[in-house]
């Protein structure tokens, strides 16, 4: 973890923010977000792939893959991108707490428990370094999720098209 460069900061290593940043950055789930699009793309693939394992199944049992092949692929398709959605949303969530965190002038911390919530201000450069951090760092994670989410809307109305043309 990053020490803090403010030396009077109350907060706890693990509640400040650039701390919860960097864990954040560095698990698994939240770190393959952060790589190139191919990789990206390549992870989603493989949600997708892993959700439709359990999803194929299930829409064996309502369309016939034999009889009902273009009501089962759709469905499928569908079904699996449930997971990646679920996938998405945890992301998207993830990230979007650490960016409020970091642009946030006033940090709320737990000393002890929660029953003895404070706050702590940061002081300029520690805000002006959070927010640098949030513009080239965070914001094109948070905005490759976004066009992300948008692609699969897409993916959904495609494919509620196709199924009243079939």
């Amino acid at each position: 973890m990053i020490k803090s460069s403010v030396s009077n900061c109350p907060v706890p290593n693990e509640q400040q923010p650039l701390n919860e940043y960097e864990e954040l950055r560095s698990s698994w789930l939240f770190r393959d977000s952060t790589s190139g699009w191919g990789e990206y793309m390549t992870k989603i693939v493989w949600i997708w792939g892993l959700s439709g394992l359990v999803a194929f199944p299930v829409v064996a049992t309502s369309f016939n893959p034999h009889k009902q092949i273009a009501q089962f692929i759709l469905c499928s398709a569908a079904g699996a991108s449930i997971g990646v959605l679920l996938a998405l949303l945890r992301l998207y969530l993830g990230w979007s707490y650490v960016r409020d965190r970091l642009v946030s002038r006033v940090i709320f911390y737990e000393e002890s428990g929660w029953y003895d919530g404070q706050t702590w201000t940061k002081p300029q450069e520690v805000l002006d370094r959070d927010r640098l951090i949030v513009t080239y760092q965070i914001q094109p994670v948070i905005q490759r999720l976004q066009i992300t989410f948008l692609g699969l809307a897409v993916l959904f109305v495609a494919g509620t098209i196709v199924w009243h043309l079939v």
